[in-house]
């Protein structure tokens, strides 16, 4: 599948709360709405509230380097049609 825009750094779309009591969300760096594709990390008002990558790392080494990344699949359903981990 293409790529959407945003998917290898921090990326945030923005949610409202509409008349039918649901939270609709909008991508405007893709010009999409939100699917099953979007993985929420954390909720706030901007960036400063929640930044995925935020604290201290303790270690007795005299260098350290940390890379993380994180790929996400569909998780096939189980014959009753429903996700387990």
């Amino acid at each position: 599948k293409e790529r959407m825009i945003g998917v290898d750094a921090t990326h945030a779309w923005a949610s409202v709360w509409t008349p039918q009591n649901v939270w609709l969300g909008m991508d405007p760096t893709n010009d999409q709405m939100v699917d099953e594709r979007y993985i929420a990390a954390g909720f706030g008002r901007d960036y400063a509230d929640v930044p995925p990558l935020r604290g201290i790392i303790y270690t007795d080494s005299d260098s350290s380097v940390i890379k993380v990344s994180v790929d996400v699949a569909p998780y096939p359903p189980d014959r009753e049609g429903l996700l387990h981990a």
